[in-house]
């Protein structure tokens, strides 16, 4: 299988190339670059690998929560390439692909990850560890504010990581859910090498969707959504 990553959901651009095994990648943390960054780095990793567009099984698209802008960038360039080449999207969360690195390089349970959301709130997501130690989501992601993540309970820490960017960004989230975690890790941003696995497992799941259904998971947008009218 055959398949190109890209992330560009956060402060971190990045770009891998799966093919059986083998992974070619390119990643960079470095704010406001990603337009600049992404194109050539693509480039690299489909060379690197020999491969071209048009011998790839599918795009694995790191679908956010994030960056408004960072994830049109990825959602853009991961659709001109498919509609050039006749290839699938496979949309996957970005948080996923956080909490696949922390299993991936740990022997951590659970681990909840948070992203900066900014307006003092951050994108959560919390997993355990599942099957082939995929991460099994515990609550559907959503933005949280500074406050305890009530569905983790007052205690059972044990095996528990935090990562991602957000516990930095904001300290008092951390301090609030103190006793609900065991440990920080210093995993921050999404890499594309494990947002790859993760689409192979969902590309086989027949989750790849036409280029024109993309549709990033921008959380904030639910903010301005109307509460249904009570009787209707």
């Amino acid at each position: 299988m055959k398949l190109l990553a890209i992330d560009t959901s956060s402060v971190a651009c990045s770009v891998a190339l799966q093919v059986g095994d083998v992974v070619c990648e390119r990643h960079e943390e470095l704010a406001r670059e990603h337009t600049r960054l992404l194109t050539p780095m693509i480039r690299d990793v489909l060379r690197d690998g020999g491969v071209g567009p048009a011998d790839l099984d599918a795009i694995v698209l790191g679908n956010g929560p994030g960056s408004f802008i960072g994830m049109r960038i990825a959602a853009s360039v991961a659709q001109g390439l498919a509609y050039g080449t006749g290839l699938r999207i496979v949309p996957v969360s970005s948080l996923a692909a956080v909490a696949a690195q922390v299993f991936a390089e740990s022997d951590a349970k659970e681990t909840v990850i948070a992203q900066d959301a900014h307006m003092n709130e951050v994108y959560l997501g919390a997993y355990r560890r599942g099957d082939e130690d995929l991460p099994d989501p515990m609550f559907p992601e959503r933005l949280h504010g500074q406050v305890p993540v009530e569905e983790l309970g007052e205690s059972g820490a044990a095996g528990r990581v935090a990562a991602g960017f957000g516990w930095q960004r904001y300290p008092r989230l951390l301090s609030a859910n103190e006793t609900r975690l065991e440990a920080c890790s210093d995993i921050l941003y999404p890499r594309a090498r494990f947002l790859a696995g993760l689409g192979a497992v969902a590309l086989q799941r027949g989750e790849a969707i036409d280029p024109a259904s993309v549709a990033p998971a921008y959380l904030r947008q639910k903010v301005a959504e109307k509460p249904p009218q009570s009787g209707s």
